[in-house]
């Protein structure tokens, strides 16, 4: 993604305002010297090396305490939200790694990341893994950590962090089902952090979205419940919506797999008149984009052309014994007209 849609907010910056808005702030503390020492080592790796898609504020009065904000990166099922999380360096730092706490909202989108906010990573020593993949004093960085939580856990299969994922069953469906569940908790994320925004970062969220993400996350909800792309594959400018435009689907899915497409369906469209509102209350354009995503259900089409023929062989059943009542009565009026006994019968 390009840096313009950050606008130019500071990849890094020191605040200084009164106020010190982190989970981990429990009252003024002051770090040793050494301590001191080897935090503003850190701060210079930042404001150095940040990607431009992830962004950190420090502060000069709490400076063992560090915000930072991660952009989904496309081909995941993250792209183009925004996720934060606080820092806190302890006292021995770099003897140990940082801590580190997730702003998840209630939501789980990944493995890695719990409703509580816990992350787990292997760099972190919050999760086993190889030794070269734990935290080392002498080499590991609050840089490598952040593009690790970016590249590592964000990543396009997310359902492949699990421990044992993949071992048994339809692994590609199973997959395919976590990143549809990530996208509409990501979804639900982005509508409360444009309603209560991490305070640092007030500006990079509405100037963020303003800057055509907003129509992006919009327009990949109604391609994917269209089924045009999967949850992941969309990109700007491509699948653009076309209200009248009738979609062949290219396989025919079966009864189980079209019941979950459709509930996936359905809360595409809640999430997406969660964020389409959101998105107004802070004053960014979402021009072309209505309130609501109309979706014509395929599930709803089948039950209804069911519905139809069912109707249609009731209507023929009908007629027929209609027919049979006016053939018999035409019979009894020609046997009472001629006297003679008449048996009738229905087939």
């Amino acid at each position: 993604m390009a840096s313009s849609s950050a606008y130019e907010f500071k990849r890094f910056d020191v605040v200084s305002n009164g106020v010190i808005d982190n989970h981990f702030y429990e009252g003024p503390t002051r770090p040793s010297a050494d301590l001191h020492k080897k935090i503003m080592h850190e701060w210079r790796i930042l404001e150095k090396h940040l990607p431009d898609t992830i962004f950190v504020r420090v502060h000069e009065r709490q400076i063992d305490l560090l915000r930072a904000a991660i952009i989904g990166a496309a081909g995941t099922p993250y792209h183009d939200a925004l996720f934060f999380f606080d820092l806190s360096f302890p006292a021995d730092y770099p003897n140990r790694p940082p801590v580190l706490h997730y702003h998840s909202h209630g939501h789980r989108i990944n493995p890695n990341l719990y409703a509580c906010g816990k992350v787990c990573l292997s760099l972190l020593n919050t999760w086993t893994g190889k030794k070269s993949e734990m935290w080392n004093p002498k080499e590991s960085t609050i840089l490598q950590v952040l593009v690790s939580i970016q590249a590592l856990v964000l990543n396009s299969k997310p359902y492949f962090n699990e421990p044992g994922a993949g071992i048994i069953g339809n692994w590609e469906k199973q997959s395919r089902a976590y990143n549809e569940n990530a996208f509409l908790l990501t979804c639900k994320t982005t509508a409360h952090t444009l309603r209560n925004p991490p305070r640092d970062f007030e500006e990079l969220v509405v100037e963020h979205f303003r800057r055509e993400r907003a129509a992006t996350v919009l327009g990949a909800c109604r391609a994917y419940a269209e089924e045009r792309v999967t949850v992941g594959e969309y990109r700007e400018g491509c699948c653009n919506w076309d209200e009248t435009a009738s979609l062949e689907k290219k396989t025919k899915k079966k009864k189980k797999d079209a019941d979950v497409a459709r509930k996936f369906r359905e809360e595409l469209k809640m999430v997406y008149k969660l964020m389409w509102k959101a998105f107004v209350e802070r004053g960014i354009p979402v021009e072309g984009f209505g309130e609501f995503l109309v979706l014509e259900d395929e599930t709803t089409t089948s039950e209804r052309e069911k519905s139809n023929n069912k109707n249609d062989n009731v209507n023929g059943i009908v007629k027929r014994f209609v027919e049979k009542m006016k053939k018999v009565l035409r019979l009894k009026k020609k046997a009472k007209e001629k006297e003679i006994p008449v048996i009738t019968w229905f087939d």
